[in-house]
């Protein structure tokens, strides 16, 4: 972060400089628009141009940054007049004891005022459903091109299945204020409407799905009875009609789920007691599921996407913390004596319930935050073998969502839906990667 004051200095405007000494005190974005009249998005808005003029990621980078500059003084921390009596290698170590005494400051009103959201989650009921988690916050804000909100799914929900097929999103189960959900809504980008399907037989959350020739597959699941069950429903969408097929070896939600050459793959999860770390592999031709090699690490709420005929496996939640794996599958050195896994270079932060979606050989990570607020998403290079940062619509807690491309004319758009922040989420982000900017990884 040195280097970007070096060459030329970031100028904010008076009123950027008045939300900065706010945030530094350990304001909430409510508390700053209350002081100062104006509305919560407004203030959102205007952290987003801090955060790009100082090229920054988080609130406590932009205080740290201030602090360095002079633009904030703290109580009991010396003043430049001050440090100007002492020479130059004790200014600098005063300059970091300043970094830290602040850093210590945000971290105790970290604790003291954010929600109960912000620390690590415990016992099987936070990990596995959210319906007595559900808060009154709303971090949700658009400010960017690249963002548009479109058509709000019908039913607010969590922990669902999104999955694109011929040109249109499903939205399948998952968890509502209510409970748990068997509901199916199918968006059409080209009409911007959403419309209701038979409902999924057996309600469930933390679910996968993936298509199969004409079908979509909807592996095991929680239930509303609490209970991680095998069964494998399949929706057949021209007939609006589900069936089932082979259950599960074991019991599985929460894991990640690839279609690769006609056959499914699935990867780790929970069986309701512990987290798991298989590979298990469904053969529609013979209706039969066979196990693959294992992942490195047991964990669940991880993701997966396709790069040609290589899954990418993300992140993930081991019910202490989240992970920043990226490692690569590849099918085809399954049972051929070479190791089908690699792992590549990790992620900026950990991220548990996220979404993935891969573009023209750009893998996309969405949301994720499981035990912490994240204010931006990442995109993975294939080619660079490099992880880059951009924005999120979501400036909270944003996890167990869905993502799915799909081709508009020329362009792909990647709809991101649902999920949690707070509470159970209804919204419909639209992210146009043709417009992309990213800041690059520090």
């Amino acid at each position: 972060m040195e280097s970007n004051h070096t060459f030329q200095q970031p100028t904010l405007s008076d009123r950027e400089l008045e939300i900065l000494k706010l945030v530094a005190t350990g304001s909430t974005n409510q508390q700053i628009a209350l002081q100062l009249f104006i509305s919560v998005n407004t203030v959102k808005v205007h952290l987003r141009n801090i955060f790009g003029k100082l090229g920054v990621e988080s609130r406590t980078e932009a205080t740290m940054y201030a602090v360095r500059e002079g633009w904030i003084e703290l109580e009991g921390v010396p003043t430049p007049a001050e440090e100007e009596q002492f020479p130059w290698p004790q200014e600098r170590i005063s300059g970091w004891r300043r970094v830290f005494l602040l850093a210590s400051a945000l971290l105790i009103a970290l604790v003291v005022f954010l929600p109960p959201a912000r620390t690590a989650l415990t016992g099987t009921g936070n990990q596995f459903t959210d319906q007595a988690n559900t808060g009154i916050g709303n971090g949700q804000d658009v400010a960017s091109s690249r963002w548009v909100t479109k058509a709000q799914m019908p039913t607010s929900r969590a922990r669902l299945a999104v999955v694109a097929y011929e040109g249109q999103i499903f939205a399948i189960g998952g968890e509502t204020n209510e409970g748990v959900s068997g509901v199916v809504e199918v968006y059409d980008p080209s009409t911007d409407t959403w419309t209701r399907r038979a409902s999924k037989p057996r309600p469930v959350r933390n679910i996968g799905a993936a298509v199969l020739g004409d079908r979509i597959y909807v592996p095991g699941g929680y239930d509303a009875m609490d209970q991680a069950i095998a069964t494998v429903e399949v929706y057949d969408a021209r007939a609006d009609a589900w069936n089932e097929v082979a259950p599960l070896p074991t019991p599985l939600f929460a894991y990640a789920i690839a279609a690769v050459n006609d056959k499914l793959y699935l990867f780790g999860g929970l069986d309701g007691i512990r987290y798991l770390d298989p590979v298990f592999i469904y053969d529609p031709d013979s209706d039969t599921w066979a196990s693959g090699t294992p992942m490195s690490e047991p964990r669940g709420f991880c993701a997966a996407t396709l790069v040609g005929e290589i899954v990418y496996v993300l992140g993930g939640y081991d019910g202490q913390s989240e992970s920043t794996l990226c490692e690569i599958y590849e099918p085809s050195k399954e049972g051929s004596g070479e190791q089908p896994w690699t792992r590549l270079a990790p992620m900026r932060v950990g991220r548990g319930g996220l979404a993935a979606v891969t573009v023209e050989n750009q893998v996309f990570a969405f949301g994720g935050g499981w035990t912490e607020y994240l204010s931006f998403n990442e995109r993975y290079d294939v080619d660079q073998g490099a992880w880059m940062s951009f924005d999120s619509p979501v400036l909270s807690q944003w996890r167990t969502l869905g993502a799915a491309p799909v081709l508009i004319g020329e362009e792909t758009v990647i709809h991101v839906i649902g999920g949690w922040s707070d509470r159970p989420l209804s919204t419909n982000y639209a992210y146009r990667p043709s417009f992309r900017i990213f800041l690059p990884s520090l």
